[in-house]
């Protein structure tokens, strides 16, 4: 008698859906960057120039040397935060543009606060959280009135977050030209100075301030309150459904007032530190465009807090090349500027594909016989 032995069936390998959309997220943020390089190429060539060259002293202007670096990471501090201002209100599904309006007030309110502060000598020791405190609350009400308009009175809020950025521009230039000028301003219209005594200093070792820390700390912690909380949880769950949302008894007005909150806080501190680490005092300089900036780096980073930081840092190195590129290849500083924007308009085609490309869904895999 012959004992026939059935075959076991061949072991199955699966793919789960959150690890393939972790994938996705990443691969498709790269399939978008180098099809923005390859377009830029395009119009490099279009223009007589080398596409090497012009990357080449990007990686050196960026990276090439320690001052390079150290120049990138300054750059880079910021663009943190305002990316952090873009992120956290679109996990609960929120497209809030007007991060350059609540670092502008933001940077605007410290200076305000620290003069009659300084002027009566009051301790840097007390002045600069206070600051710091100023900068973060102007933010978070300007974001969080975003907000509020869009739930308790369904003003889109990409439109308003816009529109309230220009009021916070206009708010600070009345000031600063008007009722808070110093007189010593006279070619460029600022604020008082607020001294050496009450500015951030420098990371010790680097000529890079505390703003970086700071950013890098902030974008751990929000990570951990979007991902490891109840309140990031009943965000993301308010995002992805706000009926359902609504159905499970979640305050869901106040917490898209409070993620807005949170955005503008990020926003207004990046103005504290635009103000007590790199001007010194409050003027039109402050409008630098990191906000809209920041708008790019939340995008790439798929609005993940601890992927904004790499990201930032990516972008400031751009920044931080322009002047090479300009002195090298005889092109204006601005040439980078042109490469965001094509980076821009690829990601947002990106999207299109999220979903769509099969390799990249959950699956199994494995042969039965």
């Amino acid at each position: 008698m012959t004992t026939v032995v059935s075959p076991l069936p061949a072991r199955s390998i699966s793919f789960g859906p959150s690890a393939m959309r972790a994938v996705e997220a990443l691969v498709i943020p790269l399939g978008a960057l180098v099809a923005s390089a390859i377009l830029f190429s395009v119009f490099l060539l279009a223009l007589g120039k080398s596409p090497a060259t012009f990357f080449s002293l990007i990686w050196t202007g960026g990276f090439g040397s320690s001052f390079s670096i150290q120049n990138t990471l300054q750059r880079s501090a910021p663009l943190v935060l305002t990316g952090l201002a873009f992120a956290i209100p679109a996990r609960i599904g929120l497209t809030i543009i007007g991060a350059e309006g609540g670092l502008v007030l933001g940077g605007f309110s410290a200076a305000a606060v620290a003069i009659p502060l300084v002027t009566n000598g009051w301790s840097p020791v007390l002045t600069m959280p206070i600051m710091a405190l100023a900068a973060m609350a102007a933010g978070a009400v300007w974001i969080g009135l975003a907000g509020w308009l869009r739930h308790y009175r369904g003003v889109n809020e990409t439109i308003s977050s816009l529109l309230l950025t220009y009021i916070a521009i206009a708010i600070m230039n009345f000031f600063v030209e008007g009722a808070l000028r110093d007189p010593a301003s006279a070619n460029k219209p600022s604020t008082m100075p607020i001294g050496d005594a009450y500015r951030v200093g420098a990371i010790p070792g680097t000529s890079v301030h505390w703003g970086l820390a700071a950013g890098i700390l902030l974008a751990v912690l929000l990570y951990v309150l979007m991902t490891r909380t109840t309140f990031g949880f009943a965000a993301r769950m308010t995002g992805g459904n706000v009926r359902a949302a609504q159905a499970q008894g979640l305050p869901v007005g106040p917490l898209v007032v409070a993620c807005c909150a949170i955005a503008g806080a990020c926003a207004g501190l990046a103005g504290y530190f635009e103000v007590a680490a790199v001007h010194g005092q409050a003027n039109a300089s402050l409008v630098a465009g990191y906000g809209f900036t920041g708008i790019l780096v939340a995008f790439l980073a798929r609005q993940n807090p601890l992927a904004v930081v790499p990201v930032a840092i990516m972008f400031g190195a751009l920044a931080a090349s322009g002047g090479l590129i300009q002195r090298r290849m005889g092109m204006p500083d601005a040439t980078v500027l042109v490469l965001q924007g094509i980076i821009f308009v690829v990601l947002l085609v990106s999207e299109t594909f999220y979903g769509r490309i099969p390799f990249l869904q959950a699956r199994t895999t494995g042969d039965r016989t």
